[in-house]
C-alpha cells in the first residue's frame, strides 16, 4: 500500500491532543490533584507521556518517507489510545472528546491494516552521527559475539555475571561512559555523554538485559553521585576505580518497608570509632532488591544519620561501604570489630544474572573518609542519590528499547521461516500489521529516548525522562508479548530466546520507579505544578 505522510495533520493532531492533555490537567487541579484522583491523574500521566513521545518523532519523519510513515503511525496509535482511555469518562476528565473528531480520517488513514504491514520490514533508519555510528557498532558487535551466547545459560540456570563480560566491558570503556576523562573516563559532558549511554544500552540490552544493559547502570549511578556531591578526594579514589571496573557497585536504598518512600527508610548510620580508633560510622539496617550485591566491592548506600525522623529525606546520608565478592547464592560476612553482613538472594522470573539481595547489616563499620561528601554531606545523601539516579529513568528507557528490538528482529526472522498453511506466517495480514506496528513503536520508543538524552545533556529533561521511561517500558511489555505470540507454542518454551525477552520486559515498568509511582508523583504531579505558574 502506497500511502505518503502527511506529517502537517500530523503535527496538527499532536497539538489538539496537547491541549486537551492542558484540559485535563486543570481539571484534575480542580479536584484536588493525583493524590485524590489517582485513576485521572495516572492516564493523564500516559496520555501525555504518548502525546511527547509523537511531538518529540516529528523532526525524525522530516528527514524521509519511511520516517514520516513512521511517524504519522505513532501518531495514530497515540490518538487511538487516548480516545480509549477517555472513552466514557469525559466528565471526569472534563474534555470534550469532539475534540478529536478532526483526527478522524487522518487516524483511519494510518491505522488502516494495509498501511501497518507495509512498515512490517520497514523500521526505519536511525540518523545517527559518525561518533555515535561508531559507539553503537562497538557495542552491538560486543554484545553480539560475547553477551549473546552466553545469555540463555545464565537465564535458564540463574547464573551470574560471566566475568568474561565485565572485563569486556570495562576493556571498551563501557564502565567510563559517565566518568569525566579528569578521572581517568570518557565523560566531556553535554549531550554526547547521555547520547553515547543510551546507544550503549539499548545495544547492550538487545543482547541480554539481564548481563549487558544492566551491568553498566549500578557504577554509573554512584559515579554521578560522587561527581554531584563527592569531595575531591573522593573523586580521585573511586572514579577511576569505577570506570576501570576494579571497583563493582551496588545500589542500597530500597528498603523492605520502603520502596518509593525512600524519607521512611530506617536503616541508621551513628558515628563510632573504627578498630584503630579512627573516625567513621556503623550501619545497622535491612536493604532489599539490591541488584549485583553479591558481586560488587562497594555498595552506595542511603542510611539515616540524623536520629529525628521527622526531618525525612533531609536526615539522610550517603555512604560507600566496602565489601568482599560474595557468592551469589547467598553470603555473610564478619568484620574484626564484630560487624556482620548477610545477602539473602531474591529469585526472580527473568532479568537474571545480576541477582537482586535482601541484605541485612549489624554493626558494619565504614571509615569518615566514605561519607560521600565528607561532612559537608551530612544530610545531602537524599539529593545526591537523586543525582546518581538523574540518568537512570532515560536508561531504562533504553533498556526497554533494546528488549523490543530484540523481540522485533525475533519476531521477523520467525514469520519468515515459520510455514503454516502453505506459506510463512509473514505472508498473513495480521502478522505484518502486528510486525508494523512493533517497528514502529519501538522506533518512537528509540528517537524519543534520543530527544530527551539531548535535552538531559543541555540540564532540562527531567519530566522528559519520566515520561520516556513511563511511555517505553509499558509499551515494551506490548512488543514483547506480541513477539512471544508470533512464535505461538515455541515462544512459551524456554529454547527460544523471546520467552526470555518476554519475562525481561516484565520488570521494565517496576525497577526505577514503578510505574504507578512514577505516574502519580512524578509527571501527574510536575504537570500540575506546571500548569498552576
Amino acid at each position: 500500500m502506497s500511502t505518503a505522510p502527511d506529517l502537517q495533520t500530523a503535527a496538527a493532531v499532536i497539538n489538539t491532543a496537547r491541549a486537551m492533555v492542558d484540559t485535563a490537567i486543570q481539571t484534575l487541579i480542580a479536584k484536588g490533584g493525583p493524590d485524590v484522583n489517582q485513576t485521572l491523574a495516572y492516564d493523564i500521566a500516559h496520555v501525555a507521556a504518548a502525546v511527547e513521545t509523537s511531538r518529540g518523532l516529528l523532526e525524525y519523519g522530516a528527514k524521509g518517507t519511511v520516517e514520516g510513515n513512521i511517524t504519522c503511525a505513532f501518531t495514530a496509535d497515540m490518538v487511538h489510545d487516548f480516545i480509549t482511555r477517555l472513552i466514557g469518562r469525559e466528565k471526569l476528565w472534563g474534555v470534550d472528546p469532539s475534540g478529536l473528531s478532526s483526527a478522524h480520517d487522518f487516524v483511519q488513514t494510518y491505522r488502516e491494516p494495509a498501511f501497518l504491514a507495509s512498515l512490517a520490514d520497514q523500521p526505519g533508519p536511525r540518523h545517527l552521527g559518525d561518533e555515535f555510528e561508531m559507539v553503537q557498532d562497538t557495542f552491538r558487535s560486543f554484545g553480539a559475539k560475547v553477551i549473546a551466547p552466553k545469555a540463555e545459560h545464565v537465564h535458564r540456570h540463574n547464573g551470574d555475571v560471566p566475568e568474561e563480560v565485565i572485563a569486556g566491558l570495562a576493556e571498551i570503556g563501557a564502565f567510563g561512559l559517565s566518568v569525566p576523562v579528569e578521572y581517568d573516563g570518557f565523560s566531556e559532558g553535554g549531550e554526547g555523554e547521555y547520547m553515547a549511554s543510551v546507544i550503549a544500552t539499548e545495544e547492550l540490552t538487545r543482547a541480554s538485559l539481564g548481563i549487558g544493559g544492566s551491568l553498566i547502570t549500578r557504577p554509573e549511578i554512584l559515579t554521578r553521585a560522587l561527581v554531584k556531591g563527592g569531595t575531591e578526594e573522593q573523586k580521585h579514589e573511586w572514579l577511576p576505580k569505577l570506570a576501570s571496573a576494579e571497583v563493582m557497585a551496588a545500589v542500597a536504598v530500597t528498603e523492605p518497608d520502603y520502596g518509593s518512600d525512600v524519607a521512611g527508610l530506617k536503616t541508621t548510620a551513628v558515628e563510632a570509632a573504627g578498630p584503630n580508633g579512627e573516625a567513621g560510622w556503623l550501619i545497622n539496617g535491612v536493604k532489599t532488591w539490591c541488584t549485583f550485591g553479591a558481586r560488587a566491592n562497594v555498595l552506595m548506600l542511603l542510611a539515616r544519620t540524623d536520629p529525628d525522623r521527622s526531618k525525612a529525606h533531609r536526615g539522610l546520608s550517603l555512604f560507600i561501604v566496602p565489601k568482599p565478592i560474595g557468592d551469589a547464592h547467598g553470603f555473610v560476612f564478619t568484620q574484626d570489630g564484630g560487624g556482620r553482613m548477610e545477602g539473602r538472594p531474591i529469585d526472580t522470573i527473568g532479568y537474571r544474572g545480576m541477582h537482586s539481595y535482601e541484605i541485612a547489616i549489624e554493626n558494619w563499620w565504614v571509615p569518615e573518609t566514605n561519607l560521600i561528601g565528607g561532612r559537608d554531606g551530612l544530610g545531602k545523601g537524599f539529593y545526591l542519590q537523586m543525582a546518581g539516579f538523574e540518568n537512570g529513568r532515560l536508561q531504562t528507557a533504553a533498556r526497554a528499547v533494546g528488549v523490543m528490538q530484540a523481540a522485533y528482529e525475533a519476531a521477523f526472522d520467525y514469520a519468515n521461516n515459520r510455514v503454516v498453511f502453505g506459506q510463512p506466517i509473514s505472508e498473513y495480514e495480521l502478522t505484518k500489521v502486528k510486525l508494523g506496528r512493533m517497528a514502529v513503536i519501538t522506533q518512537a520508543s528509540r528517537q524519543f529516548s534520543y530527544t530527551v538524552a539531548g535535552m538531559m545533556g543541555r540540564g532540562e529533561g527531567a519530566m522528559e525522562a519520566s515520561m520516556v521511561k513511563a511511555y517505553v517500558c509499558r509499551a515494551a511489555e506490548w512488543v514483547a508479548r506480541e513477539a512471544l505470540q508470533i512464535h505461538g507454542g515455541f515462544g512459551y518454551a524456554e529454547e527460544y530466546t523471546v520467552s526470555r525477552l518476554y519475562v525481561d520486559a516484565r520488570v521494565l515498568s517496576i525497577f526505577e520507579g514503578a510505574d504507578e509511582t512514577l505516574c502519580l508523583k512524578v509527571i501527574a504531579k510536575n504537570l500540575c505544578e506546571a500548569a498552576k505558574k
